[in-house]
């Protein structure tokens, strides 16, 4: 039996602006065609679907577009979790459709373990692999906030619940199946000993480190996690495995290899059999330097690029004494060039005219960003910046949850 690893697809992802509608279309392309030539059985998304509650309709139409696609492979199971971005109302809406057609959708935690296991059984109806479809667990779905409880003692409280949580689903698969059923597990979170190449989310408000492999119960014969967009095997630990982001979601990411795990069960253990790489759809790259090496560098991509999609750059001007109108100048300059300016900012931080100068759009920062550069011009120091960024992401999460419910009402 071959199985598919995947996640973090984020559909409807915008950067700076420019959806990425058509880099999405040729990576979602790419995985049919690379499940119907490794005539996948399995092929499980580990979350982040979609890359916020509410998606566009364009974002909808290229999953439901690949769903279809699948129909023409063999693949004869597929296995999607909720991650933090996704809405479990929006995935969960067509979940009892999809099931008919091999497609099971775990979108939030119900409350029982049993609604995560998922039975996956060959065309004679025998067992072949059982998969605890653990989404990410919400924070609600894990604790309830007690008056006066203070912060370290959440986060705490937080980890434990995720560590009992998988225990809970592992001792349900022990004592239902016999331990010849190989078990796959998934998870959307931040283990221990994973490196990623950018600022991830931090989805539960506290350490960034939400379980350590060593948590995770032996009866998994492989984990398939999401939410670290680089791929690696976590600790050092072959069978649990982040596979990474389909395409680079910023510029922090373009150094990173984008691939997919292709695993197979032998003899009731996980064993990798390739770890396939994407194409690059896009390129993007992060020049920096003075005027007149991104110029250089600016003509250079020019020349090199042969056909696809244009290449988006994110410009890092190093001036001591950058003149007003810079922002303007590179992209009159970059006009008649292929690649095209996302994104233009200083190197040198202290310039108090930044915005004045680079013309800074507030599409190209994060909202925590945003609002971490309002705590700094407010004058509030260091500590009540981080006590205020904390109020800050519970704020956020509980506009997105109930932005969710709202629109599973309407």
């Amino acid at each position: 039996m071959k199985i598919l690893h995947t996640s973090d697809w984020h559909l409807g992802q915008r950067l700076t602006g420019r959806d990425r509608d058509e880099e999405h279309r040729l990576a979602l392309d790419w995985l049919a065609d690379f499940i119907k030539r490794e005539k996948v059985d399995v092929l499980i998304v580990a979350g982040d679907v979609f890359d916020i509650h509410n998606p566009p309709n364009s974002a909808r139409e290229l999953y439901y577009r690949f769903l279809r696609r699948l129909m023409q492979s063999r693949v004869r199971h597929v296995v999607i979790i909720g991650g933090n971005h996704d809405s479990p109302n929006m995935l969960e809406a067509p979940k009892e459709l999809l099931q008919l057609l091999g497609i099971h959708v775990v979108g939030a935690a119900s409350g029982d373990v049993s609604d995560e296991i998922i039975e996956l059984k060959n065309a004679d109806g025998k067992l072949e692999l059982v998969v605890a479809a653990v989404p990410f667990l919400r924070d609600q779905d894990l604790r309830k906030a007690f008056e006066g409880e203070r912060a370290v003692e959440r986060y705490e409280r937080v980890r434990e619940a995720i560590k009992a949580h998988y225990q809970e689903v592992a001792a349900h698969v022990t004592t239902r199946y016999e331990r010849r059923v190989p078990v796959i597990a998934t998870g959307h979170l931040y283990a221990t000993g994973a490196t990623s190449s950018a600022k991830q989310d931090n989805i539960y408000l506290g350490n960034l480190e939400n379980i350590s492999a060593e948590d995770l119960p032996d009866v998994f014969n492989y984990v398939a996690l999401g939410h670290i967009h680089r791929p690696q095997a976590v600790g050092g630990i072959e069978h649990i495995r982040y596979c990474g982001s389909l395409i680079p979601l910023n510029f922090s990411e373009t150094k990173d290899d984008k691939l997919v795990v292709l695993i197979e069960m032998v003899n009731g253990a996980a064993k990798t059999v390739k770890e396939e790489k994407l194409p690059v759809f896009r390129r993007l790259k992060t020049i920096e330097g003075d005027l007149e090496y991104i110029k250089k560098r600016l003509r250079k991509l020019h020349r090199d690029y042969k056909d696809g999609l244009s290449p988006w750059v994110e410009l890092v001007v190093d001036e001591e004494h950058p003149e007003p109108g810079l922002a303007d100048d590179l992209r009159e300059f970059a006009a008649g060039l292929h690649p095209e300016i996302l994104a233009i900012r200083l190197k040198r931080q202290s310039c108090r005219t930044l915005d004045e100068l680079v013309g800074v759009e507030l599409d190209a920062l994060s909202t925590e960003e945003v609002f971490l550069r309002r705590c700094e011009a407010k004058g509030i120091d260091e500590k009540n910046k981080k006590e205020l960024l904390k109020t800050y992401r519970e704020l956020l999460e509980w506009m997105q949850q109930n932005e969710s419910a709202g629109a599973s009402g309407s």
